[in-house]
Protein backbone atom coordinates (compact mmCIF):
# COMPACT_ATOMS: atom_id res chain seq x y z
CA UNK A 1 0.00 0.00 0.00
CA UNK A 2 1.41 3.37 -0.98
CA UNK A 3 0.29 6.45 0.94
CA UNK A 4 0.59 10.00 -0.38
CA UNK A 5 1.36 13.16 1.60
CA UNK A 6 -0.93 16.11 1.98
CA UNK A 7 -0.80 18.87 -0.57
CA UNK A 8 0.86 21.20 1.95
CA UNK A 9 4.14 19.35 1.58
CA UNK A 10 6.78 20.71 -0.77
CA UNK A 11 7.06 18.99 -4.17
CA UNK A 12 10.41 17.38 -3.38
CA UNK A 13 9.15 15.73 -0.21
CA UNK A 14 5.99 14.68 -2.00
CA UNK A 15 8.03 13.03 -4.77
CA UNK A 16 10.25 11.28 -2.21
CA UNK A 17 7.29 9.88 -0.32
CA UNK A 18 6.18 8.15 -3.51
CA UNK A 19 9.02 5.68 -2.80
CA UNK A 20 7.55 4.75 0.60
CA UNK A 21 5.27 1.79 1.18
CA UNK A 22 3.61 0.44 4.29
CA UNK A 23 5.83 -1.90 6.30
CA UNK A 24 9.15 -0.54 4.99
CA UNK A 25 12.31 0.10 6.99
CA UNK A 26 13.70 3.51 6.01
CA UNK A 27 17.04 5.21 6.44
CA UNK A 28 16.56 8.78 7.65
CA UNK A 29 19.27 11.23 6.61
CA UNK A 30 20.58 14.41 8.19
CA UNK A 31 20.29 18.03 7.09
CA UNK A 32 17.58 20.41 5.91
CA UNK A 33 16.29 18.36 2.98
CA UNK A 34 16.26 15.16 5.04
CA UNK A 35 14.54 16.97 7.88
CA UNK A 36 11.76 18.14 5.55
CA UNK A 37 11.31 14.55 4.43
CA UNK A 38 11.16 13.27 8.02
CA UNK A 39 8.49 15.84 8.84
CA UNK A 40 6.47 14.68 5.83
CA UNK A 41 6.94 11.07 6.88
CA UNK A 42 5.72 11.96 10.36
CA UNK A 43 2.52 13.33 8.85
CA UNK A 44 2.01 10.04 7.03
CA UNK A 45 2.66 8.01 10.17
CA UNK A 46 0.03 10.10 11.97
CA UNK A 47 -2.39 9.07 9.19
CA UNK A 48 -1.69 5.37 9.66
CA UNK A 49 1.47 4.60 7.69
CA UNK A 50 3.47 1.85 9.40
CA UNK A 51 7.24 2.14 8.88
CA UNK A 52 10.45 1.90 10.88
CA UNK A 53 13.29 4.39 10.67
CA UNK A 54 17.06 4.10 11.07
CA UNK A 55 18.38 7.61 11.84
CA UNK A 56 21.82 8.75 10.67
CA UNK A 57 22.34 11.26 13.48
CA UNK A 58 21.18 12.09 16.98
CA UNK A 59 19.52 15.21 15.57
CA UNK A 60 17.43 13.16 13.15
CA UNK A 61 16.61 10.62 15.86
CA UNK A 62 15.30 13.38 18.13
CA UNK A 63 13.09 14.78 15.35
CA UNK A 64 11.73 11.33 14.49
CA UNK A 65 10.86 10.62 18.12
CA UNK A 66 9.12 14.00 18.35
CA UNK A 67 7.00 12.97 15.34
CA UNK A 68 6.31 9.47 16.74
CA UNK A 69 8.17 7.68 13.94
CA UNK A 70 9.24 4.25 15.27
CA UNK A 71 13.01 3.86 15.29
CA UNK A 72 15.26 0.80 15.22
CA UNK A 73 19.00 0.29 15.25
CA UNK A 74 20.87 -0.87 12.17
CA UNK A 75 21.33 -4.25 13.85
CA UNK A 76 17.59 -4.56 14.47
CA UNK A 77 16.74 -3.36 10.97
CA UNK A 78 18.93 -5.73 8.98
CA UNK A 79 18.56 -4.54 5.40
CA UNK A 80 16.99 -1.13 4.81
CA UNK A 81 14.46 -0.72 2.00
CA UNK A 82 15.07 2.94 1.12
CA UNK A 83 17.22 5.71 2.56
CA UNK A 84 16.31 9.37 2.08
CA UNK A 85 18.99 12.01 2.47
CA UNK A 86 20.33 15.29 1.14
CA UNK A 87 23.66 16.16 -0.47
CA UNK A 88 26.01 19.10 -0.75
CA UNK A 89 27.07 18.38 -4.34
CA UNK A 90 25.59 16.18 -7.07
CA UNK A 91 27.42 15.61 -10.37
CA UNK A 92 25.91 14.41 -13.68
CA UNK A 93 26.68 10.76 -12.76
CA UNK A 94 24.73 11.23 -9.49
CA UNK A 95 27.90 10.90 -7.45
CA UNK A 96 27.85 13.07 -4.35
CA UNK A 97 29.76 15.06 -1.80
CA UNK A 98 28.12 15.02 1.63
CA UNK A 99 29.19 15.87 5.15
CA UNK A 100 28.54 19.58 5.59
CA UNK A 101 26.12 18.38 8.30
CA UNK A 102 28.87 16.30 9.97
CA UNK A 103 27.05 12.96 9.68
CA UNK A 104 28.60 11.44 6.56
CA UNK A 105 30.12 8.32 8.14
CA UNK A 106 26.79 7.14 9.57
CA UNK A 107 25.04 8.30 6.41
CA UNK A 108 27.35 6.21 4.24
CA UNK A 109 26.88 3.12 6.42
CA UNK A 110 23.10 3.45 6.25
CA UNK A 111 23.17 4.16 2.51
CA UNK A 112 25.32 1.09 1.87
CA UNK A 113 22.88 -1.00 3.94
CA UNK A 114 19.94 0.10 1.76
CA UNK A 115 18.39 -1.38 -1.34
CA UNK A 116 17.79 2.14 -2.66
CA UNK A 117 19.15 5.63 -1.92
CA UNK A 118 17.03 8.68 -2.74
CA UNK A 119 18.69 12.10 -2.54
CA UNK A 120 16.80 15.39 -2.21
CA UNK A 121 18.49 18.65 -3.27
CA UNK A 122 17.90 22.10 -4.66
CA UNK A 123 19.32 23.13 -8.06
CA UNK A 124 22.25 24.96 -6.41
CA UNK A 125 23.69 21.59 -5.32
CA UNK A 126 24.15 20.36 -8.89
CA UNK A 127 27.73 20.69 -10.18
CA UNK A 128 29.58 19.69 -13.31
CA UNK A 129 32.46 18.18 -11.32
CA UNK A 130 32.63 17.09 -7.67
CA UNK A 131 34.64 19.51 -5.58
CA UNK A 132 33.29 22.56 -7.38
CA UNK A 133 32.22 24.11 -4.07
CA UNK A 134 35.77 23.74 -2.79
CA UNK A 135 35.26 21.58 0.30
CA UNK A 136 35.54 17.86 1.05
CA UNK A 137 34.78 16.79 4.65
CA UNK A 138 36.88 14.00 6.16
CA UNK A 139 36.11 12.45 9.56
CA UNK A 140 39.16 11.43 11.58
CA UNK A 141 40.13 10.07 14.98
CA UNK A 142 41.17 12.83 17.37
CA UNK A 143 44.37 10.88 18.13
CA UNK A 144 45.23 10.83 14.45
CA UNK A 145 44.74 14.54 13.71
CA UNK A 146 48.45 15.44 13.28
CA UNK A 147 49.15 12.57 10.89
CA UNK A 148 45.90 13.03 8.96
CA UNK A 149 46.59 16.72 8.48
CA UNK A 150 50.09 16.05 7.19
CA UNK A 151 49.03 13.30 4.78
CA UNK A 152 46.05 15.27 3.47
CA UNK A 153 48.34 18.20 2.69
CA UNK A 154 50.59 15.83 0.78
CA UNK A 155 47.54 14.90 -1.32
CA UNK A 156 46.88 18.56 -2.08
CA UNK A 157 43.89 18.74 0.27
CA UNK A 158 44.57 21.58 2.71
CA UNK A 159 42.70 20.58 5.92
CA UNK A 160 40.91 22.89 8.35
CA UNK A 161 39.52 21.60 11.64
CA UNK A 162 35.77 22.21 11.76
CA UNK A 163 34.48 24.20 14.71
CA UNK A 164 31.08 24.29 16.36
CA UNK A 165 28.93 27.37 17.03
CA UNK A 166 30.91 28.08 20.22
CA UNK A 167 34.20 28.13 18.35
CA UNK A 168 35.36 24.80 19.77
CA UNK A 169 36.49 21.82 17.72
CA UNK A 170 33.34 20.07 16.53
CA UNK A 171 32.77 16.55 17.84
CA UNK A 172 30.66 14.25 15.65
CA UNK A 173 28.01 11.87 16.97
CA UNK A 174 30.70 9.22 16.69
CA UNK A 175 33.00 11.21 19.02
CA UNK A 176 35.47 12.19 16.29
CA UNK A 177 36.66 15.31 14.44
CA UNK A 178 36.08 16.64 10.95
CA UNK A 179 38.74 18.11 8.71
CA UNK A 180 37.26 20.21 5.93
CA UNK A 181 39.68 19.87 3.04
CA UNK A 182 40.06 22.65 0.50
CA UNK A 183 39.93 21.01 -2.92
CA UNK A 184 39.86 21.95 -6.57
CA UNK A 185 37.36 20.20 -8.86
CA UNK A 186 38.17 16.50 -8.46
CA UNK A 187 39.10 14.83 -11.74
CA UNK A 188 39.39 11.28 -10.35
CA UNK A 189 37.22 11.06 -7.21
CA UNK A 190 37.56 7.28 -6.80
CA UNK A 191 41.35 7.57 -6.73
CA UNK A 192 41.23 10.43 -4.23
CA UNK A 193 38.81 8.47 -2.04
CA UNK A 194 41.15 5.47 -2.02
CA UNK A 195 44.16 7.63 -1.17
CA UNK A 196 42.42 9.41 1.70
CA UNK A 197 41.00 6.20 3.17
CA UNK A 198 44.54 4.80 3.16
CA UNK A 199 45.62 7.37 5.77
CA UNK A 200 45.70 5.82 9.28
CA UNK A 201 43.13 7.60 11.44
CA UNK A 202 40.72 8.49 8.63
CA UNK A 203 37.24 7.06 9.25
CA UNK A 204 35.48 8.25 6.13
CA UNK A 205 35.12 10.97 3.53
CA UNK A 206 32.23 12.93 2.10
CA UNK A 207 32.60 11.27 -1.30
CA UNK A 208 29.54 9.09 -2.01
CA UNK A 209 30.34 7.32 -5.26
CA UNK A 210 27.94 4.93 -6.99
CA UNK A 211 25.43 4.99 -4.13
CA UNK A 212 22.56 7.28 -5.17
CA UNK A 213 19.80 5.64 -7.22
CA UNK A 214 17.54 8.68 -7.55
CA UNK A 215 18.12 12.40 -7.10
CA UNK A 216 15.05 14.58 -6.65
CA UNK A 217 15.77 18.21 -7.55
CA UNK A 218 13.27 20.73 -6.27
CA UNK A 219 13.32 24.14 -7.97
CA UNK A 220 10.46 26.21 -6.61
CA UNK A 221 7.25 24.41 -7.48
CA UNK A 222 8.99 22.23 -10.08
CA UNK A 223 10.53 18.84 -9.37
CA UNK A 224 12.92 16.86 -11.54
CA UNK A 225 13.72 13.21 -10.78
CA UNK A 226 17.09 11.94 -12.00
CA UNK A 227 17.80 8.20 -12.08
CA UNK A 228 21.17 6.50 -12.20
CA UNK A 229 21.56 4.04 -15.06
CA UNK A 230 21.68 0.53 -13.70
CA UNK A 231 20.26 1.46 -10.32
CA UNK A 232 20.61 -1.15 -7.60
Amino acid sequence: MSLHPERALDPGTRAALEHVQDGMTLGLGTGRAAEAFVRGLGMQCAQGLSVRGVPTSERTAALARELDIPLVTLTEAGQIDVTFDGADEVDPQLDLIKGYGAAMVREKIVAASSQKLVILVGPEKRVDVLGARGKLPVEVLDFGLPLCRERLRELGCEPELRQDAAGEALVTDNGHRILDCKVEPIERPAELEESILGIPGVLGTGLFLGLADFVIVRDGDDTQVLERNGSR
